[in-house]
């Protein structure tokens, strides 16, 4: 029995390896695709919103008093995104309930938010 388990985990792992995302053939793999793609949005994400944070406390550091607030401000706002991105892709995803496509819609949604979110964060405070 755990030769079998160790087998189906091999295969598993092969099987993520040889997915071509450039040419999707099937429903488990665009589904999968999709979720690669958002993944690497949110790192991308990550990234940018590190970078806007290192300039907003540059900002708020030379802020005349009572002027910062900047880094705050972008804490706020992004916890904020985060639960609206995830709630609209449940939302659009819902037309697919149950069906083989609704990871693909859900992560479509995710990817496409979040490669949104960090374009606008990749130019946030670039006036600066």
């Amino acid at each position: 029995m755990a030769a079998v388990a160790v087998l189906g985990m091999l295969s598993g792992a092969a099987g993520a390896q040889s997915r071509n995302c450039s040419d999707p053939q099937n429903q488990m793999e665009m589904n999968f695709c999709a979720k690669q793609d958002w993944q690497d949005q949110d790192a991308r994400l990550n990234a940018e919103y590190k970078r806007a944070m290192t300039r907003a406390k540059a900002f708020d550091a030379e802020a005349s008093a009572g002027l910062g607030g900047a880094a705050a401000a972008l804490k706020t706002a992004q916890r904020a995104w985060i639960p609206f991105r995830d709630g609209n892709c449940a939302a659009e995803a819902f037309t697919m309930k149950g069906g083989s496509a609704e990871p693909l819609v859900y992560f479509g949604c995710m990817a496409a938010m979040t490669a949104t979110r960090a374009d606008e964060l990749a130019v946030w405070l670039d006036y600066y």
